[in-house]
């Protein structure tokens, strides 16, 4: 539908992070002529994307009191699709300069590339200016018909304020999920998750076993395998007798799930393979987590739902008041947010209208319906996947924004079709670039680039 059309409020909105989601939503809240501060406990922004070399001191982070590290970016990481279908869409993710040596050209370029792509964003848009370093929320709970948000600074002071809305930016990648192994509590190796992950030094000339075979997974495991003695995949997304020897690698095997471990440092698969192991590495994700939300048990995470949401971003009792953005995942990351973004701050001034609280609560029942009739598990409830571009388009019609452009939604999907069967090669070698012209046409078009790259126009 159409946004409609009405008074528009001017309101003071809290975003929580200063990362990727968070920087959008507080240029979009700013459009709307919505007064924002953004919080962020990092003393810079880009989230997700600022590497540390640090990592926690308890490697699978199970421990409560532990000090906590917000990055789970490793060294060597670059991106798992193309840098054009990742960007905002009125800021393309193109090389920029040509002449600086610092930055990343590479299609698939490294994590160094993004954050800088993110700092552009903040400077091109003056984001920074409404952002508050080092400064963690603590506590946001509802304060009759506005929010409470208790913050706590780098000193320790503490400070509560009242906004008339919060929206939600934090990230999902600091709180790991730990695979179930039967026998682990005696089994005598080192384990670790992939949020501790940076380097590979630790596993020299070690046996180590990779929980996952997913984007993490398939690099950390290729990672490992320079200085590991061997290094062995283990995935439940793989048929009970999977045994095999990944091509172009002499030292790294990929198996089915782990079927038990032993006190003897053996490791049994449900092929019936066993191999001793130094390591085991959960490249296995993460959880939902929002320690300092309070809303008095109306809001839970059960098993990876966030719930109850509309569309993945409202809980209809609270909104537009309290909103979500990013939780999704197999999608198009920067563009959902910036999507999202747009719906919620005009949701805020009233240009656009949501839906009764009643009739958001029946979308969300139907949409759990729908997924348990497909056998898909709760974890799996904020993947978007194949039904991505339903999604999407659907956020751009409520905002009066186009659909979008089919040659972004081409290059997702044949992306993860080279991640999933070309793992070890996908990011240097692809045949879609007819799909790189189209994109760059279409910055140009609208005036987003002054030129086409060089390598285009020799090509």
């Amino acid at each position: 539908m159409a946004p409609a059309r009405r008074r528009v409020n001017s309101l003071h909105v809290a975003v929580i992070g200063a990362g990727a989601a968070g920087l959008v939503a507080a240029r979009e809240l700013r459009r709307e002529n919505h007064s924002v501060v953004v919080f962020e406990r990092d003393s810079k922004v880009g989230g997700l994307w600022v590497y540390t070399p640090n990592s926690e001191p308890d490697p699978l982070s199970l421990d409560p009191n532990r000090t906590i590290v917000h990055s789970s970016v490793y060294d060597s990481l670059r991106t798992n699709l193309p840098r054009e279908c990742m960007g905002y869409r009125d800021f393309p993710f193109v090389p920029r300069p040509e002449d600086d040596e610092s930055r990343d050209q590479r299609r698939y370029p490294s994590h160094r590339e993004v954050l800088a792509y993110l700092e552009d964003f903040a400077r091109e848009f003056n984001l920074v200016e409404m952002v508050r370093f080092k400064t963690e929320v603590v506590v946001v709970e509802p304060e009759g018909q506005k929010w409470k948000v208790q913050s706590k600074n780098s000193d320790g002071i503490s400070k509560d304020e009242i906004f008339d809305a919060v929206v939600v930016c934090n990230g999902h990648y600091t709180e790991p999920r730990v695979a179930h192994v039967p026998g682990i509590d005696s089994w005598p190796g080192k384990q670790i998750h992939s949020h501790n992950y940076r380097v590979p030094d630790q596993f020299k000339d070690q046996v180590v076993v990779v929980i996952g075979n997913f984007a993490s997974g398939a690099d950390i495991s290729r990672d490992i395998t320079g200085v590991a003695k061997e290094v062995h995949i283990a995935s439940r997304s793989n048929p009970s007798k999977t045994y095999s020897k990944l091509p172009g690698s002499s030292n790294l095997w990929l198996h089915s799930m782990i079927e038990s471990v032993h006190e003897d440092g053996s490791i049994v698969f449900q092929n019936g393979k066993v191999v001793q192991a130094d390591t085991i590495v959960h490249c296995t994700g993460y959880k939902y987590h929002f320690p300092f939300l309070n809303t008095n048990g109306y809001i839970t995470v059960e098993d990876n739902c966030v719930g109850p949401l509309y569309k993945h971003v409202f809980p209809p009792a609270l909104a537009p008041g309290l909103s979500f953005i990013g939780l999704p995942w197999m999608t198009l990351q920067f563009f959902m947010f910036e999507l999202q973004s747009k719906w919620v701050a005009a949701a805020l001034s009233g240009r656009v209208t949501l839906p009764s609280e009643d009739k958001m609560m029946e979308d969300v029942t139907a949409y759990y319906a729908k997924r348990e009739s497909y056998g898909q598990p709760k974890r799996y409830t904020h993947r978007l996947g194949g039904g991505q571009v339903e999604y999407l388009n659907w956020i751009a019609e409520q905002i009066g924004a186009p659909p979008g452009e089919q040659w972004r939604y081409q290059e997702i999907d044949g992306g993860y079709y080279r991640l999933a069967t070309q793992s070890d090669t996908f990011r240097d070698k692809w045949d879609d670039d007819h799909l790189i012209v189209e994109a760059y046409e279409d910055f140009l078009r609208q005036k987003l680039i002054s030129s086409l790259p060089s390598q285009l126009l020799e090509s």
